[in-house]
């Protein structure tokens, strides 16, 4: 087993199965993983979540559970995500198989562990689903980290969150009527380029709360180089450096969910 803390469950709604790895009680949070899937990292933050006193389920959509995150291999994870008509890694609206999953996959963990709801945390190639699953009730604490989909080639692919006007809207409902949404992303980053976040902040206002971090940015130890990516993961800071700003977000996402789930 790749994950020995976690025991491993399939899930499978409308053809669709995958493995999902859960540990932990209580309210539960949806990890979904960023390319190249479920790495030491994402499972280290999914580490953190168990420690508050939530649940987590991690699904492995894409990749090799356990493995470590290298170049060649996101690369050749990504070109196949991309081809992959679960994902519609270039659509402008929610029409991904893989977000109708992952709702249907939220509403048993909400019937499981119970609570006012569960967290959703996506990262990079799942960021964006954050959205997409407020359209299912049971979401009342929705993160997007670096969120990158649809990709962005393209000014309108830029600037565009994943969702048609319809759904934009229904989502601004929520979010108006007491679900906030977090982002996270790097200033430089070229996968979630600040035309997204400009969209966000229209459309939800205040109710689109964001942790933009300074890149390049030399002023910090460790260094924050231009291209990084990984907020919650990869480019986090080690913990004993708490002021710095990635270790500021990581805080900040913490308190977000726990805020929402077990207040």
């Amino acid at each position: 087993m790749a994950l020995p803390d976690y025991r491993i469950e399939s899930f499978t709604h409308a053809g669709i199965t995958h493995e999902v790895f859960h540990r932990g009680s209580g309210p539960a949070v949806l990890v979904a993983p960023e390319i190249p899937g479920v790495t030491p990292r994402v499972v280290e933050f999914a580490d953190r979540l168990v420690d508050l006193g939530m649940a987590v389920a991690i699904p492995s959509m894409f990749g090799t559970p356990g493995a470590d995150s290298t170049r060649p291999r996101a690369l050749g994870v990504l070109a196949r995500a991309c081809i992959n008509r679960e994902f519609h890694a270039f659509a402008l609206d929610d029409s991904s198989p893989a977000t109708d999953w992952l709702r249907a996959l939220a509403r048993e963990l909400h019937h499981i562990h119970g609570g006012p709801g569960i967290g959703f945390v996506g990262m990079c190639f799942t960021g964006g689903f954050g959205l997409a699953m407020m359209l299912e009730d049971a979401v009342i604490a929705p993160v997007l980290s670096q969120p990158s989909q649809p990709l962005p080639i393209g000014g309108t692919r830029k600037a565009s969150v994943g969702l048609d006007e319809a759904q934009l809207e229904a989502v601004a409902a929520r979010a108006a009527n007491g679900c906030p949404v977090l982002g996270l992303r790097f200033t430089s980053d070229p996968a979630v380029p600040e035309e997204r976040f400009d969209t966000l902040r229209a459309a939800l206002g205040d109710n689109f709360l964001y942790e933009e971090i300074k890149s390049p940015d030399t002023s910090v130890e460790p260094t924050i180089e231009k291209m990084a990516h990984s907020v919650l993961t990869e480019h986090l800071a080690p913990d004993d450096r708490p002021d710095h700003p990635t270790q500021v977000a990581l805080k900040r996402t913490l308190d977000f969910l726990c805020e929402r789930l077990l207040a």
